[in-house]
Formats: structure tokens, C-alpha cells, sequence
């Protein structure tokens, strides 16, 4: 008679060994472990957090849209801003000629600079050009610039323009020049 080789099988009593040992353990959850979200779960999840994202994205793209309206509107506003403010430089210019004239002066020298100011005043008009009335007024920073002050009287009381010593303009609602000032202190 031939002896067979021994066979563990699961119904006898053995021993595991080591290797068996190790096994058993690697199978064994570990509190450690995260469980596993359902994958509709999850999906749905993703799907939530794209959309919050889409609804940011869609925002900022609103948000810049009307950005750059405004800025487009602005710069069609105040696009001209520098060369109204280099007209109404030789606009005071012409007036200091205008006003430095003999009193007796006539000719076409006199009215070539009274049609040239007229010109420069309606074309400013035009483009929304006003200029800062001062003279009588309360001294405003925000739109006068003092050059100097005088003791204040019973005729100009503190805080107002005694004197305009060079006019300021105004494109829209910003400032192109300050009006230069006496101002009763």
C-alpha cells in the first residue's frame, strides 16, 4: 500500500501558518478605512459641485460683460477729455487777448478773435464742456484750487470766492481744470 500525500482540507483541524495569518488579517476592514460612497451618490456629488461652478464661471463672465459696457461707455464719454482740456486752454488764452485789447480797438483783428472764441465756446459747449462758475460762490476744493486768501469783510464773509483769477472747466461731471481762486479766510 501506497501512502498519499496529506492534504489540508477545511475540515480537518490544522494549524494556519504565518503566511495564512497575514492573509486573514489584510482582509479585515480597518476602522481606519473610508466606506465607498455609493456611486450615484458620488456622481451625484460631482454633478452638484460642476454646477456651483458653472453658476460661478457664468457670474464672473456676467460680471466682466458689464465691465467692460461701462468702461466702453466711459471712454465714449470721456474719450475727449484731454483734448477739451487742451481747448479750453487757448479758449482762457483768447479771452486774456480779448481782454488785453485797447478799449478803442476795431477791425477784422478784434472780430477774427471774437468769432474764434465764439467758435471754441459753442464747440465746447457741444461736446459737454461747462465752465465752473466761482466768482460769489462757497469755496468748493473738490472744483477750485486757492491761490491765495484775503481777510474776510462784511462784503465776502469766510469761505467764499472773492475773486476768480483763472477759470476751471468741467467735462460731464469730471473736473478738466480747477478754478484758480482768491478765497476769504
Amino acid at each position: 500500500m501506497t501512502e498519499e500525500p496529506s492534504v489540508n482540507t477545511p475540515d480537518e483541524d490544522t494549524e494556519p501558518t504565518e503566511e495564512a495569518e497575514q492573509v486573514d488579517v489584510e482582509e479585515q476592514p480597518s476602522a481606519s478605512v473610508e466606506v465607498v460612497l455609493d456611486p450615484l451618490e458620488e456622481a451625484l456629488a460631482r454633478a452638484e459641485h460642476a454646477e456651483r461652478e458653472i453658476a460661478y464661471k457664468e457670474a464672473d463672465l456676467q460680471n466682466a460683460r458689464k465691465r467692460f459696457a461701462q468702461e466702453r461707455a466711459d471712454l465714449a464719454r470721456y474719450g475727449a477729455q484731454h483734448l477739451a482740456r487742451r481747448m479750453t486752454g487757448v479758449l482762457v488764452d483768447v479771452d486774456r487777448a480779448l481782454s488785453n485789447l485797447p478799449d478803442d480797438a476795431e477791425g477784422p483783428v478784434l472780430e477774427g478773435l471774437q468769432m474764434l472764441r465764439e467758435r471754441l465756446a459753442s464747440e465746447l459747449t457741444s461736446a459737454n464742456v461747462t465752465r465752473i462758475s466761482a466768482k460769489g460762490q462757497s469755496f468748493d476744493p473738490a472744483t477750485m484750487e486757492a491761490i491765495t486768501t484775503v481777510p474776510a469783510s462784511d462784503e465776502h464773509p469766510a469761505g467764499q470766492v472773492v475773486d476768480e483769477l483763472e477759470p476751471g472747466f468741467m467735462l460731464h461731471d469730471r473736473v478738466l481744470s480747477p478754478a484758480r481762486v482768491v478765497v476769504a479766510s
